[in-house]
């Protein structure tokens, strides 16, 4: 159901990108940020910082491009997502006990594998460089093609990048962790 409504905006935003145009898209993704940022509250009682960091560019953003017409406020919006979801990597190597990557992939491990600080630290590098290059690629779609082809990239392009990087991050992780050792088992007599 969480999946499912965090893809709804950009669902949203390219249907109607289809029908009307890219300043009609940009607000009804604006309200369909707001309506995620509502469904998060009541499912939640919280909002998730990476919805309300999103919504937030997609408000200031998008009535960038309303206000202006000038549909590169929008086109923006995902790069500077992107870089400041990277400058978060970076800060985590200083900030809290654990980088972002770990606190992101460690729980789909389950503990079935050892992870070394240095592992972590090495894939904490690869997620800040993966998303600065993503912001920079959305931009060179922004800017080098048309915008038909942008909305394209944004809804599937990135999503799929996305994707992969992921999958890839868990295979290595898979790959390369040690195996945890088996637990012996506990016995009531002692030796």
């Amino acid at each position: 159901m969480q999946a499912l409504a965090e893809f709804a905006p950009l669902v949203a935003f390219f249907v109607t990108y289809s029908l009307r145009g890219l300043y009609a898209a940009t607000g009804v993704l604006m309200l369909a940020m707001l309506a995620l940022l509502a469904f998060d509250w009541l499912r939640l009682r919280r909002i998730p910082p990476l919805h309300a960091l999103s919504a937030l560019l997609v408000l200031l953003l998008g009535s960038a491009t309303l206000l202006l017409h000038n549909r590169l406020f929008i086109q923006w919006k995902p790069t500077v997502l992107f870089w400041l979801v990277s400058i978060a990597f970076v800060g985590s190597f200083w900030i809290g006990e654990r980088t972002l990557t770990q606190r992101f992939l460690e729980p789909a491990l389950a503990g079935r594998a050892a992870v070394s600080e240095r592992q972590w630290r090495l894939m904490n590098v690869c997620s800040a460089l993966f998303y600065l290059l993503l912001g920079g690629l959305n931009l060179a779609v922004a800017y080098g093609a048309s915008e038909r082809t942008w909305v394209y990239f944004k809804l599937f392009g990135l999503a799929l990048l996305t994707f992969v990087f992921m999958a890839l991050q868990m295979l290595w992780l898979s790959r390369s962790a040690g195996e945890l050792p088996a637990s012996a088992p506990a016995s009531d007599t002692p030796r």
